[in-house]
């Protein structure tokens, strides 16, 4: 993605053409592969899911322990915003919607708005929620879904209560671009809330690529978790706090997959708990208050 500044007004009209090109990994998994299908994922979530509450190793894990683990990382993030109900939140990489569709169901927004650079995704997510698009049926609020980058986004100056993102700043080649805008979209008295993995140190980010292939091919970018935090301060956002969450994440989801060997074709998938545990990285939740 180009380091393009971020405008001061709407981009491009919500089915415009994606207004960068994404990276030829990115737009082939979330294109064609379509990671939502992949049984690791299960239910057409894609996260590593928090897994808090869930059962201990004294039972296997099921498919649907699986999909509330990626319920619940949705549910932990949407419950930093302080009274949520009739605001309008906005969803930056949220796929097929199923976090939005969440978000609309459980904290009782006015509005939420699902952003995703992918077209593919952007389809599969208005397919997928027909029902709640359809303005003229009985639903608990409005949803619907952008053609947009996270570095340029299509929506006006303070437009947005609530901004939340679900692992999907590890794609984001300008984060920079992101902050500025979430700064911009946010209005006055809104909040940011994201989740994902980050390296721990600049060190550990030089290390990734070599355990983890998705770094090394060019789907995700070990950026580091202190600078992610410095870059949104740097665009103005106040009160930039950095929560760890992986001891609700890597074990788990490392247990599951152990107890599914069918969901992969070799061992690197569960070299995540390795690089947690030798401190390369781990999994965060930030928040901040717009500026």
């Amino acid at each position: 993605m180009t380091q393009q500044p971020p405008p001061a007004a709407p981009a491009d009209p919500p089915d415009g053409p994606a207004p960068t090109e994404l990276p030829d990994r990115v737009a082939r998994i979330y294109g064609e592969f379509d990671l939502s299908t992949v049984p690791a994922f299960a239910g057409g979530f894609i996260n590593f899911g928090y897994w808090k509450g869930l059962p201990g190793p004294g039972r296997e894990l099921t498919r649907a322990d699986r999909v509330r683990s990626e319920e619940d990382l949705y549910r932990l993030v949407l419950g930093t915003f302080d009274a949520p109900r009739g605001r309008t939140a906005l969803d930056v990489g949220c796929g097929r919607g199923l976090g939005c569709a969440l978000a609309l169901r459980e904290f009782g927004l006015g509005t939420v708005i699902g952003l995703d650079a992918h077209p593919d995704q952007i389809a599969r997510a208005r397919e997928t929620h027909a029902d709640l698009l359809d303005t003229s049926a009985d639903a608990p609020g409005r949803l619907e879904f952008v053609l947009g980058a996270a570095q340029r986004i299509p929506l006006p100056d303070d437009s947005v209560d609530c901004l939340f993102s679900v692992e999907a700043a590890q794609h984001f080649r300008d984060l920079p671009g992101f902050a500025r805008e979430t700064a911009r979209v946010l209005r006055p008295s809104g909040r940011l809330a994201l989740t994902t993995f980050f390296a721990r140190t600049p060190a550990a980010a030089r290390a990734l690529p070599e355990l983890l292939p998705p770094y090394a091919d060019g789907l995700d970018v070990p950026h580091v978790v202190d600078e992610v935090a410095a870059t949104l301060a740097a665009a103005g956002l106040r009160e930039v706090r950095v929560r760890p969450i992986g001891d609700g994440v890597w074990e788990s989801y490392d247990r599951y997959m152990a107890q599914q060997p069918e969901l992969h074709d070799d061992e690197w998938p569960r070299r995540y708990l390795t690089a947690y545990e030798t401190g390369l990285l781990d999994y965060y939740v930030l928040t901040a208050a717009a500026g």
